[in-house]
């Protein structure tokens, strides 16, 4: 155990920290959802880790992404989120994959890197979709980030099934379209209990959205925190309170 790491060990001692130490763990999607996960990820030692995002940081992001800031616009999230997370542990098995994970694709980003548990932080429904049948065909521990645009109150960020979640489009539409493949539960999701706040979308047509939604720098690194707590609590042994 290094210095570093004293304080995690008071938490869950040396057998929790030698079980995230061994712990495989995939993070798709580096905005402001999953960037956060993956530093607390790494923080609180888990050993080996897949980052799976495509997109470079644009100062749109500066608002709430991690890995955005004016220095950084134009880099690969993924190359900046690299840099950071070997300097917080230079011991860290860090594979990083710099591309968009869709239906054809999924198996054979996450398959060879063989995850423990993954963290699904992307917002497109197809290539979500695929990441959770994957995942709940593969037996991963699965824990997926719902919307946490639109939203203000931290207070209000929740953990449970997903057939738990309301108040959330996202959810909603995940929901409907996982009923039709049989799928009415069966992992974890976060997200908020808040009514979603009006006029806070407009209109969007890109490869990984069709909407653009208010967000304050907060909300997604709760967010982030509460999908990096579940998958730290399954590894290192301790019960869930969802």
């Amino acid at each position: 155990m290094e210095l570093w790491q004293e304080r995690t060990a008071l938490m869950f001692g040396a057998d929790g920290l030698d079980r995230l130490a061994s712990a495989r763990v995939a993070v798709v999607g580096l905005g402001g959802v999953g960037a956060m996960a993956a530093e607390m990820l790494v923080r609180a030692g888990v050993g080996h880790l897949l980052m799976v995002d495509a997109d470079i940081v644009s100062e749109s992001n500066i608002n709430r992404q991690l890995p955005a800031l004016h220095s950084t616009v134009g880099r690969s999230k993924c190359s900046v989120m690299r840099d950071r997370l070997m300097d917080i542990n230079p011991g860290l098995d860090l594979d990083c994959r710099e591309q968009y994970v869709d239906e054809a694709s999924v198996r054979g980003v996450i398959e060879p890197f063989a995850p423990d548990c993954l963290v699904d932080a992307i917002d497109t429904l197809s290539p979500k979709i695929a990441l959770i049948q994957y995942c709940l065909v593969s037996g991963v521990f699965l824990v997926s980030s719902m919307g946490s645009g639109s939203k203000t109150d931290a207070t209000k960020v929740r953990l449970a099934d997903i057939s738990a979640t309301f108040q959330c489009p996202l959810a909603h539409m995940l929901r409907k379209r996982l009923h039709k493949l049989g799928i009415n539960s069966g992992f974890l999701a976060v997200f908020s209990s808040e009514r979603p706040r009006e006029g806070s979308m407009v209109l969007e047509e890109s490869r990984n959205k069709k909407s653009q939604t208010g967000t304050v720098s907060y909300l997604p690194a709760v967010f982030g925190c509460t999908c990096a707590q579940a998958v730290v609590q399954h590894i290192a042994g301790v019960e869930l309170n969802c």
